[in-house]
C-alpha cells in the first residue's frame, strides 16, 4: 500500500474539494483498476475519470446538505452533487441502511451497503488521562466536531442540570471560529473540560475506555465511526435517537431526544443505575464483533472492488459515454 499525502486549501468551503482536485489530477493517468472516492460532493470533480473510462466507486458519506453550516448555495451544491454521483459512479457505497434507502427513494439508485469498522480493545491501566485532570469512571465523554447537528452545546446544558461530582470532557472543536463555538465557551464551568482536537491514538483510546458514559450527538450522518468506537471500547452510550444511530446501536445503549431535558434525564438515569450498565457494555462489544469488525468490512470492500473490476456494475449515463466515444472512437 502506498500512502500519498497531498495538500489542500484551509477553507471551510474548499478544503475537501481542493484536495480531491489534486488527488484526481495525480491519479488521472495512473493504471489503477478501481478509483475509490469518498463524499458525494466530489462527484463533479471525478468526471475526467469517467470520461477516460475509469471504473469509479463513490462512498456517498452522510447527508451533508442537512448540516447547518451550509447556506442555500452550499445545500444546493450538495443535493446536485448527489445526483451527479449517481451518474458518474459505477457503484455507490452507502455506509448505513438509512443512506441506502435515501438514495433508492430520492435518486432511484441502488447502492452497496458497507459500514465502517472498529477494533474491540482493552486498556489495562490508565496512563495519559490524568494529564487532563480526570480519573477512570469519573467523567462523561463526547468526541465530535463542534457543529450544531452534533449537539455538544446541548450536552453541556444537559450536564449542568444533573447532580454529580463527575466531569464532562468534550474532545474536538472547530477550525473555523463561529457563533456556535462562542456559545459553547460561554457555558463552561470548572467541571467541563474542553481538550481541543486530540490526535494521540493512545490518549483517545484511554478516554473512551475509562469514561463513565459516552454521549453521542451526531444526527445527520450514516454509520458514525465515533459511535462504533464507543461501543468497541465498551462505553455505556447515550445516543441521540435518530434512525442512523438506532440502526447501529439497537438495544446496546439508550437514546435521547433533541432536548436538554431528555438528555439530562438519561444522564441522571445512568448515574442512578450503575449496576445495570455492564450488560449494555457487553452487548455493545458483541455487536461490534459480529457486525462491524474491520475484517468483515475489508472483505466487503474487496468483493465490491472485484465485482466492479469484472464488469458487474457498468456505468450507465449516456452523456459521459458519448463524450468518451467522441474522444476515443472505437475501431470498427
Amino acid at each position: 500500500m502506498n500512502l500519498i499525502y497531498l495538500p489542500n486549501l484551509r477553507n471551510k468551503s474548499f478544503d475537501t474539494i481542493s484536495h480531491t482536485v489534486l488527488s484526481v489530477l495525480h491519479a488521472l493517468f495512473k493504471p489503477y483498476d478501481v478509483y475509490m472516492i469518498f463524499n458525494a460532493a466530489n462527484s463533479l470533480i471525478v468526471l475526467p475519470l469517467r470520461i477516460l473510462g475509469k471504473k469509479i466507486v463513490i462512498n456517498t458519506d452522510g447527508l451533508e446538505w442537512k448540516r447547518s453550516k451550509w447556506g442555500f448555495g452550499g445545500k444546493t451544491f450538495y443535493k446536485i452533487s448527489e445526483r451527479i454521483a449517481c451518474l458518474v459512479a459505477n457503484r455507490l457505497i452507502s455506509d448505513s441502511k438509512g443512506i441506502k434507502e435515501y438514495y433508492k427513494k430520492i435518486h432511484k439508485t441502488e447502492s452497496t451497503e458497507i459500514a465502517y469498522g472498529a477494533y474491540v480493545k482493552r486498556c489495562t491501566k490508565p496512563k495519559r488521562i490524568f494529564k487532563l485532570g480526570i480519573k477512570p469512571n469519573d467523567y462523561f465523554l463526547q468526541i465530535t466536531r463542534f457543529e450544531p447537528e452534533n449537539h455538544p452545546l446541548l450536552t453541556i446544558k444537559a450536564f449542568k442540570k444533573i447532580k454529580t461530582n463527575k466531569k464532562l470532557v468534550l474532545v474536538g472543536g472547530n477550525p473555523y471560529p463561529n457563533k456556535y463555538l462562542k456559545q459553547i465557551e460561554s457555558e463552561l464551568n470548572d467541571n467541563i473540560i474542553l481538550t481541543g482536537f486530540i490526535y494521540d491514538k493512545d490518549m483517545l483510546e484511554e478516554l473512551w475506555y475509562f469514561c463513565y458514559a459516552y454521549i453521542h450527538g451526531n444526527s445527520v450522518g450514516g454509520t458514525n465511526p465515533a459511535l462504533l468506537q464507543s461501543m468497541a471500547f465498551a462505553c455505556f452510550t447515550i445516543a441521540i435517537g435518530v434512525s442512523f444511530n438506532r440502526d447501529v446501536m439497537t438495544d446496546c445503549g439508550i437514546y435521547y431526544k433533541n432536548e436538554v431535558s431528555s438528555l439530562s434525564r438519561q444522564m441522571q438515569w445512568v448515574l442512578d443505575n450503575k449496576e445495570k450498565l455492564d450488560e449494555y457494555k457487553q452487548k455493545a462489544q458483541s455487536r461490534i464483533l459480529e457486525n462491524y469488525s474491520w475484517e468483515k468490512i475489508a472483505d466487503q470492500y474487496e468483493k465490491l472492488f472485484y465485482d466492479v473490476f469484472n464488469g458487474k456494475y457498468p456505468c450507465r449515463p449516456a452523456l459521459t459515454q458519448r463524450i468518451h466515444l467522441f474522444l476515443f472512437p472505437q475501431k470498427r
